[in-house]
């Protein structure tokens, strides 16, 4: 009797035992199948599962590291499509599917153009992989000042950027706001970038003079997926990015870096200092505009720049007057002093309009008859 009893106490010691070592060569691999899940949660997708025993629990260990190199696939491949197109237009726009927004539809925008002046130069200089180099960071600068603000980069073309803002990127009460300081921080930008162009070039004399034309509309644009059957974008495109074009080419002739449409102006009056600067009809449109120059944020400008903006306003007056004595005096004092670039480009057109008078009823308007 009591042999039987040591003996079945002893087999159940022995199978308590041999379940426990089981249940734990078991418990050790999915504990860290449990562990790398967490990691994987986590956004680690580098980890893997280290090597576990040849049966079941294996193969779902093998399967498990299949899985993860296929994510960790996908999110190299999404982080490339970033660099591609912006991530808010797959997340708001792509992913949603709207048939309103893929198709298209008409919406108040804000769009920018910034050119780089000396462009040509710049590449006289440098191999092609110099050039890329340098370029590729001209843009990474720019394009920080854009995305800072939360606008578009649409695409670039040469040396030149188009971005936008408005919803559903940006709220359409901000967008001008917005834009606008992007287009001062990308000034800014722009002396950092000419700081760090000797060891860019490898360079330290005979260095290209480079400069910034940025041009700013805000407008009623045509929105959504515009291409062929096999190539598209989320892009933009209507009158309002055209005369944001033509404002970026307009500094050329009036000597500025920042040239705002009226509609841009009025939507950022409380925000921004800015200075009349003509009424223009660009290329290709009849209706003209009013031009502003952007100066500053308020509160920021120079104590010049608001002595600046009376003295233009009281000489814009004249001009349209056809007062050319008047205003041809407070232009050159406005060279003079500040060496401002509008007043030389009115310098000159009045000495044309003196020889061409325009008769009574002028409008004071300037047609461009280039892009």
């Amino acid at each position: 009797m009591i042999s039987s009893s040591a003996t079945t106490l002893l087999a159940v010691v022995l199978g308590l035992g041999a379940a426990w070592i089981i249940s734990r060569n078991m418990a050790k691999p999915l504990l860290e199948l449990l562990s790398t899940t967490k990691k994987i949660q986590g956004g680690d997708f580098c980890t893997h599962v280290g090597k576990l025993p040849e049966d079941e629990i294996g193969q779902l260990g093998a399967s498990f590291n299949l899985m993860v190199d296929e994510l960790r696939r996908k999110q190299d491949l999404q982080k490339a499509i970033g660099s591609y197109i912006d991530p808010r237009i797959v997340e708001k726009v792509i992913v949603p599917g709207r048939p309103e927004d893929v198709m298209g539809q008409k919406r108040l925008m804000t769009v920018l153009f910034t050119d780089l002046v000396g462009f040509t130069t710049l590449g006289e200089n440098l191999t092609a992989g110099g050039l890329v180099h340098v370029i590729n960071r001209y843009f990474t600068l720019m394009s920080e000042c854009v995305q800072k603000e939360r606008g578009i980069i649409d695409k670039f073309i040469g040396d030149a950027i188009m971005a936008y803002w408005g919803p559903p990127f940006v709220a359409e009460e901000e967008q001008a706001i917005a834009a606008c300081r992007a287009a001062l921080a990308q000034v800014d930008a722009l002396a950092r970038f000419r700081a760090e162009l000797p060891d860019l070039m490898g360079l330290r004399k005979n260095l290209p003079e480079i400069n910034l034309r940025i041009g700013l509309a805000t407008g009623e644009v045509v929105v959504g997926n515009i291409g062929s059957e096999t190539a598209r974008s989320y892009t933009v495109m209507g009158d309002t990015v055209n005369l944001a074009s033509r404002l970026e080419s307009a500094n050329t002739m009036y000597g500025t870096r920042i040239l705002i449409s009226e509609e841009t102006r009025r939507m950022v009056e409380r925000g921004m200092a800015t200075r009349e600067v003509d009424l223009l009809a660009v290329k290709g449109k009849s209706d003209p505009v009013g031009i502003y120059e952007l100066l500053a944020e308020q509160g920021k400008q120079k104590p010049e720049e608001e002595q600046k903006i009376r003295r233009a306003e009281a000489a814009l007056g004249a001009y349209r007057k056809q007062d050319w004595s008047g205003a041809e005096g407070m232009f050159r004092e406005m060279v003079e002093k500040y060496a401002d670039g509008p007043s030389r480009t009115f310098l000159g057109r009045i000495a044309l309009l003196r020889e061409h008078p325009p008769g009574p009823g002028w409008d004071g308007v300037w047609r461009m008859t280039t892009k």
